[in-house]
């Protein structure tokens, strides 16, 4: 899936300025010369526009303006350029709900370094999405990937999972999982871990061995 970025400035330089660098990292452009045309193009392309590169001074409608209209229908990440690096201009923007503040003149390379950080950084936050060693487990969806492909697991086999590797590299006693994944009103036998365990290696294929059976302890989870 592609990632759009909306590039706003009056200056046709800084645009294509921008557009060149951003291209060189395989992201999609879109490009608005003021204030109006950026809220007209992002009207229309909400739910593709990932980032707006924003400059603060332009005609018609200045940046700040463009910036509290949309924040008022959307958390998009936006990046304020200006040529003004006082201090008070830059509280100024995080209170209307800026995500960075980069002051010109500056340099390409790291403008484009802090747009790969700041998607990485929302990206993460919106799919929650942690990867272990191919194994990618996704909290608020409570989804488990392989290699990309979903694995069905029942919620007790998800939340036994999670519970190991939110503790890996721990050798975790058959009584604590129960505590823990079952709860303390569980009073069965702790063998239906161990029949859990075998179900959930089985689904994870040859990443099943990323549990390993901890003799007279219990089990205890490792990507090597």
């Amino acid at each position: 899936m592609s990632t759009t970025i909306l590039v706003v400035d009056d200056e046709q330089r800084m645009r294509t300025l921008l557009k060149d660098f951003l291209l060189k990292k395989d992201y999609e452009v879109v490009e608005a010369k003021d204030g109006e045309e950026a809220l007209e193009i992002f009207g229309e392309m909400q739910e593709k526009i990932n980032l707006i590169l924003l400059d603060v001074m332009m005609p018609k409608l200045d940046g700040w303006s463009v910036l509290r209209q949309i924040r008022q229908v959307s958390k998009v990440p936006i990046i304020m350029l200006t040529a003004r690096g006082e201090e008070q201009d830059e509280l100024f923007g995080f209170e209307l709900g800026v995500d960075e503040y980069i002051s010109k003149p500056f340099s390409p390379k790291i403008l484009v370094a802090r747009v790969d950080a700041i998607l990485k950084r929302t990206t993460q936050k919106e799919t929650n999405t942690i990867d272990y060693g191919g194994i990618e487990i996704d909290e608020s969806g409570r989804t488990v990937k392989l290699d990309g492909k979903l694995v069905e697991m029942s919620l007790r086999e998800y939340e036994l999972l999670k519970y190991l590797v939110d503790n890996a590299g721990i050798a975790l006693s058959r009584d604590k999982i129960l505590n823990n994944v079952w709860n303390y009103d569980y009073y069965g036998d702790s063998r239906t871990i161990d029949s859990h365990i075998k179900k959930i290696r089985h689904k994870l294929g040859k990443k099943g061995k990323y549990i390993k059976t901890m003799r007279g302890i219990g089990y205890k989870f490792e990507v090597k």
